[in-house]
């Protein structure tokens, strides 16, 4: 068998096991030595891998190939010595890029040495992920001004094993990943502590320039290509940009842990730097790029990427997506034609792993690969009903009319992306819930409620949702659509208090009194130059069709009980 690019065959297995019996107490430090010499396993700069082979022990041992002796307790993090040094601290900065020159960037050392605890005491007080541990071979930078003044510090370890967008860049087949993943590396931390113009991408150029030299010496060998997953929430990843790195997709929110396909972690740009025209040849192994076969149908294109686990459930979405789309207004016994059809349907919505998420997960990335490609965007939202009160027995079904006692069934709240010609290019979220029975109709309560205990935080949601879209994408402009339901104050702040988010276009219902006294919406709006004119046509009711008018938005007053409310935006 083959771990982590290795060949362990029967012969090397039982000796190792052979070794195991007969010295019971070998530690697995020297056991993994004994391992590489065995099988010369070493790193392209002679030295011998111990762990990739600790690591490939580990796999043997959770097998049940081979049974290793139990791991030292740990003791616990020693204490850090603290530098000599104390790291700047975090400010603004007036100061200019030829101000700090010369510029330069100091190898960290080896743990306890002075440029290795000024390293982490930096990371570990201004860095969101810490210092560490990081993955793999490594090499660390402390970044120091023409002052000696430290200005922050990058880190460069081992590659994610597997990337879906970076992959599909480089045109990876699974042979050609696993000869060449190490010639990859992954700038896994970056601070910067003075707000300078033009300091990060100044940064990074040093940095390129010098690691693939700092590598060689290292470990052996350069790297091809260096990778980084930028979190869109936190940075816009414009350093680099500006440093001439490319952005080639998103993570899928796994991370390096994520056994489970649980994807609780946050959804990253990837964004990668080749250091040579050819290094995707190069890291192919002189191979031409796969051809992978064009999706048989838009249902293949949609939902084959759906991480279902099981392949027949897959194919089971794939089946089912079909026949709703040759039948939309049919029942599901319709649908599926046959009765074997029907049950398997109901089998598959039964399935604990068919989630509503994760069976749209998917569609979901194929709509933002269609919002990439254009220059404006509508994300239009609103809510619909879904009827089952000829379903009396379902569960968790809620009133959906006016009355309490009627009309029963689910809620649904999507948005849509549509282009500037109006074409759908697919969901971007859709939320779906019912109604609580004991608590429908109790208005005399909705002001004192905050907005997230109510169904007006639907509005919220999606343009969270948008906005998490628009970092994502940042050429594409997304223009968040809502009706006369979604005037409400806590949406206008949402959208003013990103500026880097999408914009906001929703039809008024209120007559609002607006900020720092400028009268009230309906009439400050006459007031003012028409600013553009379109013609819609409008169901008859009498003429054929009217003008109406486009204006520019303005930020409404805070309504009184807003003020009496504590809302999260506050806090």
């Amino acid at each position: 068998m083959e771990i982590c690019g290795q060949e362990f065959n029967h012969e090397i297995l039982a000796h190792l096991q052979h070794t195991l019996e007969c010295e019971p107490t070998l530690s697995r430090r020297v056991l993994s030595r004994r391992v590489c010499e065995w099988l010369d396993w070493r790193s392209p700069n002679g030295h011998w891998k111990q762990m990739s082979c600790r690591v490939a022990l580990n796999k043997l041992d959770r097998a049940g190939v081979i049974q290793l002796p139990a791991a030292p307790a740990f003791a616990g993090k020693r204490p850090r010595p603290k530098s000599t040094q104390s790291p700047a601290p975090e400010s603004p900065s007036e100061r200019t890029l030829a101000e700090l020159q010369p510029v330069e960037l100091v190898v960290v050392g080896a743990a306890g040495s002075r440029t290795s605890q000024t390293w982490n005491e930096l990371m570990n007080q201004y860095h969101y992920l810490g210092a560490g541990p990081l993955c793999g071979a490594q090499i660390r930078y402390l970044i120091r001004s023409g002052t000696k003044e430290w200005l922050g510090g990058l880190a460069f370890s081992a590659a994610a094993w597997r990337v879906q967008a970076r992959d599909r860049w480089i045109g990876w087949d699974q042979e050609a990943r696993r000869a060449h993943l190490q010639e990859v590396v992954a700038n896994s931390r970056f601070l910067i502590l003075p707000r300078v113009p033009n300091l990060a991408s100044h940064v990074l150029g040093l940095a390129l320039r010098q690691l693939q030299r700092d590598w060689q010496e290292h470990y052996g060998y350069e790297p091809r290509l260096v990778e980084t997953f930028v979190d869109a929430e936190r940075f816009t990843g414009i350093c680099y940009r500006a440093a001439n790195w490319k952005l080639v997709g998103v993570s899928e929110g796994r991370g390096r842990q994520d056994a489970g396909h649980e994807r609780a972690q946050p959804v990253k740009q990837v964004w990668v730097y080749p250091f040579d025209p050819q290094a995707c040849e190069q890291l192919r192994g002189g191979r031409p790029a796969p051809t992978r076969p064009p999706p048989a149908d838009w249902a293949e294109q949609e939902f084959s990427g759906a991480a279902l686990g099981d392949e027949r459930l897959k194919q089971r979405l794939l089946i089912l997506a079909r026949d709703f789309y040759a039948r939309p207004q049919a029942s599901v016994p319709e649908a599926c034609q046959t009765r074997a059809r029907t049950k398997a349907a109901y089998r598959f919505f039964d399935h604990p792993e068919t989630q509503m998420d994760v069976l749209l997960s998917s569609h979901y990335e194929a709509t933002r690969q269609r919002v990439a490609v254009e220059k404006v965007v509508l994300a239009v939202q609103d809510t619909t009903s879904l009827n089952y009160s000829t379903h009396p027995d379902t569960e968790d079904l809620g009133p959906i009319g006016s009355q309490k006692e009627g009309i029963i069934g689910l809620l649904v709240h999507s948005t849509m992306a549509f282009n500037r010609e109006g074409t759908p290019l697919g969901l971007l979220q859709v939320q779906c819930w019912a109604r609580d029975a004991a608590e429908f109709g109790k208005k005399h309560q909705r002001k004192e409620r905050p907005i997230e205990e109510k169904e007006s935080s639907k509005w919220l949601k999606s343009f969270r949702c948008v906005a998490e879209v628009q970092r994502l994408i940042p050429e594409t402009r997304l223009v968040s659509v809502g009706d006369r339901e979604s005037d409400i104050y806590e949406l206008f702040r949402e959208a003013v208090g990103d500026p880097q988010g999408p914009w906001l276009l929703i039809r008024a219902e209120q007559d609002r009194l607006l900020a720092e006294g400028q009268g009230y919406l309906c009439s400050w709006v006459a007031q003012q130059p028409v600013t553009g004119l379109q013609e819609i046509q409008v169901p008859r009711r009498g003429a054929q069709g009217r003008a109406r008018r486009a204006w520019r938005c303005v930020l409404p007053r805070s309504p009184c009980n807003h003020r009496k409310r504590k809302r999260s935006w506050d806090r």
